[in-house]
């Protein structure tokens, strides 16, 4: 079997070995997630599950990746995100006991990003749909971080119904995964299928009804580690626009997160504030129960990863013609679902 086979069983066998005994540590350290008018659950739910899918991918990754066939930047660059991804997930840690505040987290969030790129994984580049290249020079270390904390944020605050950042993120995580396919990317392959592996082992006890949440250990986790992979292989060097490859496979939490921004500056309320108008909220609203909201996100997210996979093969004008009909169809789907106005209380 291929290598990057072996990661996700490997990643999924261990998620799935290992999330049982971290709901168990949660129950007796009080990592509790409690309910309240935001939230759809009803009782105190376990929420550290970031660990068991942390745990998972790092055995999937150590276990099958031969560090020394790597060219020495490259090794450079996959320990940078071992080590970063490591502090994001003890930042989040800290974050599912505390409850630190937006600004804390932006820091650390920060921070984390540094020290990836201190390791040498930055966005030099952005290519278009012709080949061309547009070199970032003095702006490659602040796009990056920008790129990375962005990412990282937007599967976070999807993170509201059970299983929903899980599948989102095992959906984006193969789609990502099949593009470093067709480029022949072994390294993205292996990193993406232990992500992919690892969230499908977790949502066994986290899909509806969770018996554990992944909390922001988890959910910045896996927004951090799609972010640095992004960078580090495949998609980078695609033929297509080299960032909207990733985009498209997080089409749901980043079209979530922005329209949250739109609604939230328009309706005269903090960036930050938390409301009740997110996507799932509004299918919530419309009738559907949780597995059904869950499922039709997972759609929507699998179509967006096919147009993801059909963009890097196709020439540069159906390129931007695919990219155009989904921001479109997007904005239209948001205006029918109210998305871009502040919800009555």
């Amino acid at each position: 079997m291929p290598d990057f086979v072996w990661a996700l069983l490997i990643a999924l066998i261990v998620a799935f070995a290992v999330t049982p005994f971290v709901i168990i540590l949660a129950g007796k350290t009080g990592a509790l997630d409690a309910p309240d008018a935001r939230k759809v659950h009803h009782k105190p739910i376990p929420r550290i599950g970031g660990i068991g899918i942390y745990l998972a991918f790092m055995a999937g990754v150590l276990s099958v990746l031969d560090f020394d066939s790597l060219p020495e930047d490259v090794r450079t660059g996959v320990i940078g995100l071992l080590v970063s991804s490591t502090l994001i997930v003890l930042l989040g840690i800290v974050d599912d006991y505390k409850t630190l505040s937006a600004k804390v987290k932006l820091l650390g969030q920060i921070v984390a990003a540094s020290v990836l790129v201190a390791f040498g994984v930055q966005i030099d580049f952005i290519a278009d749909p012709f080949g061309d290249y547009f070199y970032l020079e003095y702006f490659a270390v602040p796009a990056t971080i920008f790129w990375i904390v962005g990412l990282t944020n937007t599967v976070n605050l999807i993170d509201g119904l059970d299983g929903l950042a899980a599948g989102v993120a095992t959906i984006a995580s193969i789609t990502i995964l099949l593009v470093a396919i067709q480029n022949d990317f072994a390294l993205v392959t292996i990193l993406t299928a232990a992500i992919a592996g690892a969230a499908i082992g977790f949502l066994r006890y986290n899909f509806n009804p969770a018996k554990i949440f992944m909390g922001d250990t988890g959910s910045m986790f896996l927004g951090f580690m799609l972010a640095g992979i992004s960078v580090i292989g495949a998609v980078k060097s695609a033929a297509t626009i080299a960032l909207i490859v990733p985009i498209l496979a997080l089409g749901v939490p980043i079209m979530d997160t922005s329209f949250a921004i739109i609604r939230r500056y328009r309706g005269g309320v903090p960036i930050f504030k938390p409301d009740k108008g997110h996507l799932h909220h509004r299918l919530l609203d419309m009738g559907f129960n949780q597995r059904q909201a869950v499922l039709l996100m997972y759609v929507i997210s699998a179509l967006l990863g096919f147009s993801a996979v059909l963009l890097n093969e196709v020439s540069g004008g159906i390129a931007i013609a695919i990219v155009v009909c989904v921001v479109l169809l997007v904005f239209f789907g948001a205006k029918k679902l109210g998305i871009l106005r502040m919800k009555n209380p």
